[in-house]
């Protein structure tokens, strides 16, 4: 063959490649543009508007109208685009845009305004009850800070809530709860949100799925008929963020708000939304303009080009067909129950939304009840909801862990379901929910008592000392939290989530994964930021966080005055000899100081930077039931130093010697959230 031939050959052949590689994806991204406004009684028609909301006056009026005849104090509501969009896979995450006209008219300009309006996305079509007032539509006081929310918000708030906001004039980004994760006040900007007159804002939202960060932008008006051009750097909030680690992947838009004794206007003048949509699948028409845009003829798919087709397809197919769930299953040593489809069907009322538990990237966790000759009992049923090449191996790989495991504080598997490529897993039902539910709960329901807290933890050492030490391999659990630590009817503890769970022989003392550092930020060992491996001792770590969030009744990285972590604070009132200052002030004073102390210490002590300085097991629950006393803990916190002999970097060379503060790991960790204490979510 001539050099002329083969290279006409082997252009043939990759022009062929590509092609059957686009016509194998079959898939692109379908951008929706939608425009809104001025707004009418037709618009009924496409949006969901949740009374005391209404259309009127041109405007989405998000709380009541005061041309209405209604009450205007204590008032939530929503307006939402009546269809979901799917806004992440398990390829991508998607981008949108929006910008939106609106004014908070002051009612009364004798009278503070109050409450707030904001744009949302939310998994769901219903305003929250009780979600007037400081609420702003979004939560109530039962449900602010659940992650069961799903939901994400930029708020424009008018009335401050002294442990909430900065001031009475600012707007926020919320996740999943009106805490805001950022705020910016706007006085200082020559921004007023609902003035002594009419003013109008313009907002523009833009979210980049790619580099995953939210971009805020806002001009005034002085009418809805003036449009300045949108600012060439985003002047309120520019925040990185994942949003599929928050929000359902098919969500709504839309718009909440809510006044309180304090009352203005919550109006949205215009709506402009742009999404792309990861839903939305063009398969037609798409492989012949490219051929013809290549200028591909019949001839270019030539019989090696048939050949590579042929191959891609039967790959593909056999990649579909995936492990071999029963088979594997059989190879398990006590091989646990197979439920079948309709069994779980019927126990959870055909996967009813109200029996749903929770739901994160790997999946849905439901309720169900089995009939009375399975002696009625309630169970936990997890539906894994990705791709169905990843969903197996995400479901060998926690049951290969879960079924092997037998202890009095584990949450108990119970059975196992493959339907028509549907994979489920059961465990039993927890009736207390999860710790986290009981620490961290709404200021009028009762917190836990000081003895629950200490049998709690009790019963995860206990757990953990098992994981590490007396099942027949090392089982790193890589995720303990509050969270993932359930409550039977007794309130015994059951640590849960062994999604991220690892077993590793005998011979190794740390797991590494291939890609980031799997995890919560605030629970992670320093050294596994530094080296991408778990070990007892990060488990132990995680253990440490754990005790201050049961007893300080904050999260680990809650900011206190200048400390950027609890730990940190935690450690400068043990070097003053105020210790038991951390305890959570809830209690009212209810609780053991002797026994407060001993968490106390031994939390710092397991979260020593050095992990060889970190206790085992064993010397943790001996310290928990008295036998021996509290470790001695150092008055100053050490700095985590790589030392210079010990193991190599990442890169194979000798890892750097310099100190490492807290204050910088906060670039490094890798952020999951987990449902129900039953699963894990997707690691960004």
């Amino acid at each position: 063959m001539t050099d002329l031939g083969r290279s006409r050959s082997n252009s043939f052949l990759i022009l062929a490649i590509y092609v059957v590689f686009l016509i194998c994806s079959g898939e692109s991204l379908k951008t929706i543009d939608h425009q809104f406004g001025p707004f009418n009684s037709s618009y009924y028609s496409i949006f969901i508007v949740n009374p005391p909301a209404t259309i009127s006056n041109e405007a989405l009026q998000i709380t009541p109208d005061s041309a209405g005849n209604y009450t205007l104090t204590n008032k939530s509501g929503r307006v939402l685009f009546d269809r979901k969009f799917r806004l992440w896979d398990d390829v991508r995450v998607g981008s949108f845009n929006t910008s939106f006209l609106i004014n908070l008219f002051r009612v009364n300009s004798s009278l503070t305004p109050g409450e707030g309006l904001a744009f949302v996305i939310v998994p769901d079509l219903e305003v929250p009850t009780g979600s007037s007032g400081q609420y702003l539509g979004l939560t109530n006081s039962t449900t602010d800070g659940s992650r069961d929310n799903h939901l994400i918000a930029v708020e424009f708030d008018t009335l401050k809530q002294d442990d909430l906001d900065p001031d009475s004039n600012h707007i926020g980004l919320d996740i999943n709860s009106v805490k805001s994760n950022q705020t910016v006040s706007l006085s200082e900007l020559g921004f007023q949100l609902a003035p002594n007159g009419n003013k109008f804002f313009h907002v523009w939202i833009h979210y980049d799925g790619a580099a995953k960060r939210l971009d805020v932008y806002m001009t005034d008006e002085d009418s809805r008929a003036i449009t300045k051009p949108m600012p060439e750097k985003p002047v309120m909030i520019s925040e990185k963020f994942d949003i599929s680690q928050i929000i359902n992947r098919d969500s709504y838009f839309g718009f909440s708000a809510s006044t309180g004794t304090n009352i203005e206007l919550n109006c949205v003048l215009e709506w402009n939304l742009t999404v792309e949509d990861l839903g939305k699948k063009d398969n037609k028409g798409q492989t012949l303009p490219l051929a013809l845009g290549l200028g591909l003829s019949a001839a270019v798919i030539t019989v090696a080009g048939a050949g590579v087709l042929a191959w891609l397809l039967l790959r593909r197919r056999k990649s579909a067909n995936g492990p071999n769930i029963p088979g594997a299953l059989k190879s398990l040593p006590g091989t646990p129950r197979e439920f079948s489809f309709k069994e779980l069907k019927k126990a959870t009322n055909n996967f009813h939304e109200g029996n749903k538990l929770g739901e994160g990237g790997f999946g849905v966790v439901y309720k169900g009840v089995l009939p009375p000759k399975d002696g009625s009992l309630e169970i936990a049923v997890k539906k894994f909801s990705r791709d169905e090449i990843k969903s197996k191996d995400d479901f060998l790989a926690e049951l290969t862990i879960i079924n092997r495991l037998r202890h009095k504080h584990l949450v108990r598997l119970v059975g196992w379901c493959h339907k028509n490529g549907m994979l489920f897993l059961v465990y039993d039902y927890m009736p207390n929910g999860s710790l986290e539910d009981h620490i961290f709960c709404p200021p009028q329901k009762l917190a836990l008592g000081w003895s629950l807290r200490y049998k709690v933890l009790s019963g995860v050492a206990s757990a953990l000392h098992y994981l590490h030490d007396e099942y027949d391999q090392k089982v790193l659990h890589r995720d303990l939290k509050a969270s993932n630590i359930m409550l039977d009817v007794n309130f015994n503890a059951r640590l849960g989530d062994f999604g991220l769970a690892r077993a590793i022989d005998e011979e190794k003392t740390s797991y590494a994964e291939l890609d980031g550092v799997p995890g919560t930020f605030g629970y992670i060992a320093p050294e596994c930021l530094h080296t991408g491996k778990a070990s007892s001792e990060s488990d132990i770590y995680g253990f440490g966080a754990v005790i201050l969030e049961v007893v300080c009744g904050q999260k680990p990285w809650t900011k206190i005055g200048d400390f950027q972590l609890l730990v940190d604070w935690v450690w400068y009132l043990h070097r003053n000899g105020r210790l038991l200052e951390a305890v959570d002030s809830r209690l009212g004073g209810e609780y053991e100081a002797e026994e407060a102390e001993r968490l106390l210490l031994l939390a710092l002590a397991c979260s020593h930077p050095m992990a060889s300085e970190r206790p085992k097991t064993k010397s943790i629950f001996q310290i928990l039931s008295g036998s021996i006393p509290p470790p001695i803990v150092p008055t100053f916190k050490p700095p985590f130093v790589w030392p210079s002999t010990g193991p190599m970097n990442i890169e194979g060379d000798i890892a750097d010697t310099t100190p490492i503060t807290s204050s910088q790991l906060g670039s490094s960790w890798t952020h999951r959230e987990s449902f129900a204490g039953y699963s894990d979510s997707s690691v960004v």
